[in-house]
């Protein structure tokens, strides 16, 4: 059974933003240690302990609800030091091993990604909050992305953005390219028609198929409808980014690499 969550509620000063009906029509108001955690402070978890703590001021007073909303334009102050007015975008390409979730809590004493990425980052980039760019199958390794910008995570995985994911898939079946031709014409599953694929065989048991959409089990449903089961699934390249990194390593992209690799435009350093 799911939780709901603590009712949302403002400190004095904020009060007057208590009112939804305010925010129509302009920029709605995040919530404070949400905040925080965006600017690249500190994990959102550690800004809810900050702001109990009484360590966190908006526009001068103390507030100690961790969803009290921040208006636009707000002044937050942790340990007095003002909060960055954005924080910049970072992206993280991660060589995931098989047999890991991609989800913040494992199962059946299976472990998570991030409980493999998260220990290795450097206090710089320890303090950002990270998201998974998509996801990975438990059994399936390569290239995930992970970033502090909830919005690049909206780009990279909307179907419209047409961003290409690259797949290696070791199949059971022998391949060949009458097999594989239907994938390139674009296939109808339970879920819909999927658009064409751009596919290259590498040898009788091993496929490449690039795909421009990202839904769940997407390659492997793809490849068992033309009589291919995969037994072993690795991604390699999502959009102009390749994995280059050892299995269970990481590396943060380059500006270039989230602009022109992902598509993803950045707002200009402040001069």
């Amino acid at each position: 059974m799911s939780r709901k969550p603590p009712p949302r509620r403002t400190a004095p000063s904020l009060a007057k933003n208590a009112n939804p009906g305010r925010w129509e029509g302009k920029a709605k108001p995040d919530w404070l240690s949400r905040a925080i955690a965006r600017a690249g402070v500190m994990p959102q978890d550690e800004a809810q302990e900050a702001i109990q703590a009484g360590r966190v001021t908006v526009n001068g007073r103390v507030v100690k609800q961790p969803l009290a909303p921040v208006p636009p334009g707000a002044t937050v102050r942790v340990d007095g030091v003002a909060l960055p007015t954005a924080a910049p975008t970072r992206v993280l390409a991660f060589h995931k091993p098989a047999e890991l979730l991609t989800s913040t809590v494992g199962q059946h004493r299976v472990g998570t990604v991030y409980e493999v990425l998260l220990p290795q980052l450097p206090p710089d980039l320890a303090r950002f909050t990270w998201h998974a760019v998509g996801r990975l199958d438990r059994g399936t390794t390569g290239l995930l992305l992970f970033t502090n910008d909830e919005k690049l995570v909206a780009h990279v995985t909307s179907p419209d953005t047409r961003l290409p994911k690259r797949y290696v898939a070791t199949v059971f079946s022998e391949a060949d390219e009458e097999k594989v031709e239907p994938l390139r014409q674009g296939l109808e599953l339970e879920d819909g028609p999927v658009r064409p694929a751009t596919v290259r065989l590498r040898d009788a048991h091993t496929v490449e198929v690039t795909v421009t959409e990202g839904r769940n089990h997407q390659v492997k449903r793809m490849l068992g409808a033309v009589g291919l089961p995969v037994r072993a699934l690795h991604r390699e390249a999502v959009g102009g980014v390749e994995l280059d990194v050892a299995e269970s390593g990481f590396r943060l992209l380059s500006d270039a690499e989230v602009t022109e690799g992902l598509r993803y435009p950045l707002p200009p350093a402040p001069g």
